[in-house]
């Protein structure tokens, strides 16, 4: 059997063995070729999954896949760049907290680079709250670069950007209806093509933090932040959250920062989880307002400043995360968050229009 075949790669990890780098490569190769059968897809996706993946694959495989990505020609901007958001599958049914602390950063003059998707396990993905607020999808480079400009905030909707998964859809989809998680489920937040220098990241499950952690090394961020917040109950949240214990592990210049968080080390109580509750894109919105009015759940207002002021720490917008909570929460109750989504419908709306 030819060792540039998928069948050869599955038997390998099949046998509990890790892969190389050019296995690897051979691998996205493979995944993202039109002629390779869905059958073989299949069964490597499996099989890497039941092996289970480690740092260096997963980093080789988010290599390949960054060197895939169409270039959206910010490199001027990466380097105070941040990105915020968790990998999904976490089945919580939580409120959009990353899309939230993304318009929290913007309006505090933060640069955002938002790499997202429409909701696969969730009612109410990034790209359908943004969507819903009047930020389009698919901008065009210019724009992207304007908004930039104007806003501090560009979303990369990872269909546009990401071209080679177009021949993994079926087969993600074909796993899925069968119970079965990929690599892929990993893969999105370490793809950003914007590749901002900053990162928080929350993870479906404590045992891909350290993992993860060292991916974002392998690939060279200045500083970020990996996350899964266990809850008190059962199951877990792919975020920061007040809700339960936080297991983190930082990234560059945060990489001695490890350990458990909890709400109370940043002077913040403990909550339900039914506080940070979310829905569908209607009633997230609804949430939305609640926060700028001040009539939000006290856990969720509580959370969303926890992942904003940890995220303006990890872009040096402040010495600590306390700071930083209390600055994200001026921010929200001080209408300048939601003077910035005004800005921001307004400014696509003109844009439409020309």
């Amino acid at each position: 059997m030819s060792e540039t075949t998928l069948a050869y790669l599955a038997e390998k990890t099949a046998s509990g063995n890790d892969l190389d780098e050019s296995e690897v490569r051979v691998a996205a190769n493979q995944l993202t070729a039109a002629d390779a059968s869905v059958e073989d897809k299949e069964s490597f996706l499996v099989s890497f999954a039941d092996k289970g993946e480690s740092a260096q694959e997963i980093a080789a495989f988010a290599s390949c896949f960054r060197e895939f990505a169409i270039d959206p020609m910010v490199d001027d901007l990466a380097h105070s760049a941040i990105d915020v958001c968790g990998t999904g599958g976490d089945k919580s049914g939580s409120f959009n907290v990353s899309t939230t602390v993304a318009f929290i950063l913007a309006a505090a003059g933060v640069t955002v680079f938002k790499h997202g998707n429409r909701s696969i396990t969730s009612k109410c993905g990034s790209a359908d709250l943004l969507e819903a607020v009047g930020i389009p999808l698919e901008a065009k480079p210019a724009l992207i670069r304007s908004s930039l400009e104007e806003l501090h905030f560009a979303f990369f909707f990872a269909p546009v950007y990401h071209p080679a998964f177009k021949e993994i859809v079926p087969v993600r989809k074909s796993l899925a209806e069968k119970g079965h998680r990929t690599v892929f489920n990993i893969l999105g937040p370490l793809i950003n093509p914007g590749r901002p220098a900053y990162q928080l990241l929350g993870v479906f499950s404590p045992d891909f933090v350290s993992r993860l952690a060292s991916c974002l090394e392998a690939l060279d961020l200045r500083r970020a932040l990996v996350a899964h917040c266990s809850l008190s109950g059962a199951g877990g949240l792919d975020e920061l959250s007040c809700c339960g214990k936080n297991l983190v592990s930082g990234v560059g210049g945060l990489s001695e920062t490890k350990g458990d968080w909890t709400p109370e080390d940043f002077g913040l109580p403990c909550h339900p989880y039914t506080d940070i509750a979310g829905g569908n894109v209607q009633e997230n919105l609804r949430l939305l307002d609640t926060l700028f009015s001040g009539e939000a759940p006290s856990g969720l207002m509580d959370t969303v400043c926890l992942n904003a002021g940890t995220a303006l720490w990890i872009a040096e917008r402040t010495t600590e995360v306390k700071q930083g909570v209390a600055m994200a929460k001026d921010l929200l109750l001080g209408g300048q968050v939601k003077s910035w989504l005004e800005r921001a419908k307004a400014f696509y709306a003109d844009a439409s229009e020309t």
